[in-house]
């Protein structure tokens, strides 16, 4: 659940913390004041992207940052630790983004830097938002089908469908290819054959060119080679080399190195020279040993250097990049010869199209389920927001496939009893359309795992009873999850178990927004504000009062 969030310079809040309860908590206030900024900042936290109008007028940047207790989310916590982004046994989460004045944004999560899918593919686990104008969406059948697949939970499932479908099609284009193209990829099959063989021919190797270039380069230049290194063992060990010098040296200081004590510490570096000396020696030794002069082997290598620059210069590639080439070539030429191996492709189509009907009628099987049980249970909360005897229904009628699948996703509605049933667009009023999809997010989220839902004035085109009744049905959802609903309506507010309030002042030439945590008499006067307007009365407070006493019953 969500324990905490902080805002600092965004949009028009200048500083702000906010400590979450458990149950339902409501959020109200003046209109403009600055609901939604709460459920912006959480949006962005989430994975939103950001702008740099977020960021509050003369502030160099935004800084949010929320902390939740994931402790009942044991596949999160799993997730979090394998990412390296949680401690073994670690229960708390804390999510932060910080935007600066051109838009420009950086997220962490524990305080390790994230990316914005990290944070979507975290939130989703975390907050379900439902916003102000979600029934809208409803009219559109591919918000239809999403929410359906959503409580079905059939998302892992659709997903899979798509990818066949893709597959399915890529195989069909394949063979279409082949079908129509055929004479095309015959001629290029025997380009690229002609190709092949030329370089095969070659037998490349790995690394043949850097060897050659190496070895040529010793072989040419062996005789030059073989004197410096005789040269050096004379210079060295010579009659007169560094050797015997050196062993002259020894001899002198030896034999006063008890008088003179630097005479003891020249010696030990002479030793040291010596050594170093021998090693020389014994390098010399063995290129001496190894270089030897080849004629006949210098000119198979040049004859070799010169086929390979000249197939090199052929294909515009460098000789090092050869091996490469016959092995892209090669790549070509089996995809030419499965292009043009009908029979093969149709084989693929035959497969993919097994496979993805396979999958699609697994899709189909979990709709009708999802769709019997969300409908059914959606009819009977409707039922309590002034729609008796109205009945939702979800259609599934085939259609071609398709990358959704076999069906189409149409939701209908019958309004009053007897009525036919139709289209949801075709006959639901704004008001309807608002409570029917009040009543299927309510129902829907009675059975996500996700703790923390969010209501952004969801309640819109409803009121009277159907308000307060929308209120209760709320309160009973903060009963298995945290709820948050901003709202308008004082029968929604009533029902809340805390009660914030939203409201904004000028400071200087700047506006700020401020949120604080009303008492019973704060939550009164809130409630009578919202049914009285500017002046209040004490008939409205008392009003306000019956209504946080029933609801609290």
């Amino acid at each position: 659940m969500l324990l905490a969030l902080s805002l600092r310079d965004f949009v028009i809040v200048e500083k702000l913390n906010l400590n979450f309860q458990t149950g339902f908590t409501v959020l109200t206030g003046e209109t403009g004041a600055g609901k939604s900024i709460t459920l912006d900042a959480l949006g962005l936290l989430l994975g939103d992207k950001a702008d740099f109008s977020q960021v509050r007028t003369g502030a160099q940047e935004a800084q949010l940052s929320a902390l939740f207790d994931i402790g009942g989310l044991p596949a999160l916590q799993a997730q979090l630790y394998e990412q390296g982004l949680l401690e073994a046994g670690g229960e708390e989460l804390s999510v932060r983004r910080i935007i600066d004045a051109k838009g420009k944004s950086r997220s962490f999560i524990n305080n390790q830097a994230a990316t914005l899918a990290q944070l979507k593919a975290i939130g989703s686990q975390l907050i379900d938002i439902h916003g102000q104008n979600a029934h809208h969406s409803l009219n559109q059948e591919s918000a239809q089908r999403q929410l359906l697949d959503a409580f079905a939970g059939a998302q892992e499932q659709t997903d899979s469908v798509k990818n066949l479908y893709q597959n399915w099609n890529d195989a069909r284009k394949a063979l279409h290819e082949a079908q129509n193209h055929a004479e095309n990829i015959a001629i290029e099959r025997e380009r690229v054959e002609w190709q092949y063989n030329e370089l095969n021919q070659l037998d490349l190797r790995h690394g043949e060119w850097e060897s050659l270039n190496q070895s040529h380069h010793s072989l040419a230049h062996a005789a030059e080679l073989l004197q410096a290194a005789e040269q050096v063992s004379e210079h060295i060990d010579g009659d007169n080399g560094m050797q015997r010098q050196l062993y002259q040296c020894q001899k002198l200081l030896g034999s006063l190195q008890n008088i003179e004590p630097r005479f003891a510490e020249s010696l030990e570096m002479l030793a040291a020279v010596e050594a170093e000396l021998g090693e020389i020696s014994s390098n010399m030794r063995d290129v001496a040993n190894r270089v030897e002069i080849n004629p006949g082997e210098l000119a198979e290598q040049e004859r070799r250097m010169g086929e390979l620059m000249g197939m090199a210069r052929k294909y515009r590639v460098e000789p090092e990049e050869l091996p490469a080439k016959l092995e892209e070539l090669n790549r070509t030429l089996q995809s030419l010869h499965e292009a043009a191996d009908i029979a093969a492709l149709e084989a693929a189509v035959a497969r993919t199209e097994a496979e993805y009907t396979a999958a699609a009628q697994k899709l189909s099987a979990m709709r009708r389920e999802a769709a019997a049980k969300l409908a059914a249970e959606t009819t009977g909360h409707m039922q309590h927001l002034s729609m008796k005897g109205a009945t939702f229904h979800i259609e599934l009628p085939p259609c071609p496939p398709a990358p959704h699948g076999l069906e189409q996703v149409q939701y209908q509605v019958a309004a009053n009893k007897g009525s036919p049933l139709r289209p949801l667009n075709k006959v639901a009023s704004g008001g309807e359309l608002a409570r029917i999809s009040l009543s299927i997010q309510v129902v829907t989220s009675r059975y996500t795992q996700v703790p923390t839902l969010i209501f952004d004035e969801v309640d819109t085109g409803i009121g009277g009873g159907v308000a307060e009744t929308v209120g209760r049905a709320l309160r009973a959802l903060g009963k298995r999850h945290q709820v948050l609903a901003v709202t308008h309506l004082p029968q929604v507010a009533a029902c809340g178990e805390n009660h914030w309030q939203v409201h904004k002042h000028s400071e200087g030439e700047q506006t700020v927004s401020e949120i604080k945590v009303l008492d019973n008499s704060g939550r009164i006067e809130e409630i009578a504000r919202m049914l009285g307007g500017e002046v209040i009365t004490g008939t409205t407070r008392k009003h306000a009062e019956e209504m946080l006493a029933l609801a609290a019953e």
